[in-house]
């Protein structure tokens, strides 16, 4: 398992760290700052999925009069570590 931090723009907290399995499999996030209910329950929604399938369903999402949101947030961070899985495989 690696874990990952990012620092979202334009959303509550300052620091999201995400907890990936090998295969891409998400573990656990982690949000600094923010609501903490809905951080919980992000994490218990994507829990055991591969990050590859969280993406879609969470990129995109605004919140209230702000273009993104903390799923979109995590979802672009999701994406830069799909990437950098891919790039690890590549290299082995």
């Amino acid at each position: 398992m690696k874990e990952y931090t990012f620092y979202p723009r334009g959303v509550c907290p300052s620091k999201i760290t995400v907890q990936v399995e090998d295969d891409g499999t998400f573990h656990e996030v982690f949000f600094f700052g923010g609501c903490s209910g809905n951080h919980k329950g992000l994490n218990a929604l994507c829990k055991g999925m591969n990050i590859k399938d969280i993406i879609p369903r969470l990129k995109g999402i605004s919140c209230g009069g702000r273009p993104t949101s903390c799923p979109d947030q995590l979802a672009q961070g999701l994406e830069m570590i799909s990437k950098e899985i891919e790039n690890d495989n590549n290299r082995s």
